[in-house]
């Protein structure tokens, strides 16, 4: 599994303007068992399976990611727990953790996959995933998903607990479509001890639909929830954009991530590794590195290195969203499922 971490330490990772890069979001896969309207077009182009990084490669990568001060680690997708043998990359990675090189290994999921995954994924070193889940109501799920089956992702939460997970659901607010759940979101999320996190909708590649018809700024939500809860601010910070606040009232977390409304990105500490080996030093841009070329070309990591300093040096300052009913094509181009969620 090419483990360099044994040699002379290298710097830490700081793009630019002195951000220190401690988060590595890791996309396995483009494919997902869900649509969501959101995210994809109901008539998807995958990648060809021979472009991706084998997970021996990806276990590389991470890797040298962690070698050079990286943290966090978060696998996402796609839906990650549709990529075949994707337990036996968490179970290599789990040695950094074990190392004390890695403060957490984590995931993001639609839940679909968790009812047969949660206790390897557990004993893998994961103590919390995020679960993506935008309706209580089973019509509604299957609207917003296309594919996806509630009652599944019920019993994979169920998984989950019976695990011993920590569990945080994050909902996309969608204009029209789940705007007046959110209340039942913050009662079924708190009363499982399960943080929430609200997330305004992104333009992000082509959709069956028009963005401005999706897009709810949580400025509003927010002010919507004052009228009945009590919102309390706190220092909570996960390692990702979300700024939380408590609810008095039910004693959770309830977390905002703000791309339109608010940018985030003074403080941003992540870099996103797609499927096929593309370093992305912003979701919200397109600079970009090639980690495959350099990986496949030698087993020494040298050259790997370079590059990845190469995209600190590309990093921009922020991300520049911008919903334009009139513009006719989305801010960035490629899916989220390309970058990961």
């Amino acid at each position: 599994m090419g483990d360099p971490l044994h040699t002379e330490p290298l710097p830490a990772l700081v793009d630019r303007f002195g951000r220190s890069i401690t988060y590595l979001r890791v996309s396995v896969t483009d494919r997902c068992d869900f649509r969501c309207v959101y995210c994809m077009s109901e008539h998807m182009s995958f990648l060809p399976r021979r472009e991706l990084l084998t997970l021996e490669e990806l276990d590389r990568i991470c890797t040298a990611f962690v070698s050079r001060g990286v943290r966090k680690l978060r696998i996402t997708g796609g839906e990650p727990l549709v990529r075949k043998n994707i337990l036996w990359l968490f179970q290599a990675l789990s040695r950094h953790l074990d190392a004390g090189r890695l403060d957490e290994l984590t995931l993001t999921t639609n839940g679909s996959q968790l009812q047969r995954s949660a206790r390897d994924l557990k004993a893998a070193g994961v103590e919390r995933i995020n679960v993506s889940l935008d309706t209580l109501r089973p019509d509604r799920f299957r609207a917003i998903t296309r594919w996806g089956d509630f009652s599944t992702v019920m019993q994979g939460l169920d998984a989950a607990d019976a695990a011993g997970l920590k569990v945080k659901i994050n909902a996309v607010a969608l204009k029209g479509t789940n705007e007046d759940e959110i209340d039942d979101l913050i009662r079924f999320a708190h009363g499982r001890g399960y943080d929430l996190t609200l997330i305004e909708t992104m333009p992000l590649g082509e959709v069956d639909g028009d963005r401005l018809d999706q897009y709810l700024p949580l400025s509003i939500v927010r002010a919507r929830l004052l009228d009945r809860w009590t919102l309390e601010d706190i220092p909570h910070r996960t390692g990702g954009p979300a700024r939380y606040v408590r609810v008095a009232e039910t004693g959770g977390r309830l977390g905002f991530i703000t791309p339109m409304t608010h940018n985030f990105c003074e403080s941003c500490n992540r870099v996103r590794l797609t499927c096929t080996g593309t370093l992305f030093m912003c979701l919200g841009q397109e600079d970009a590195v090639d980690l495959r070329e350099p990986l496949r070309a030698s087993s020494s990591d040298t050259a790997l290195q370079a590059v990845i300093d190469e995209g600190m040096r590309l990093k921009p300052k922020g991300h520049d969203f911008v919903i334009d009913r009139h513009a006719g094509r989305p801010a960035v181009a490629r899916h989220m499922s390309v970058t990961g969620g």
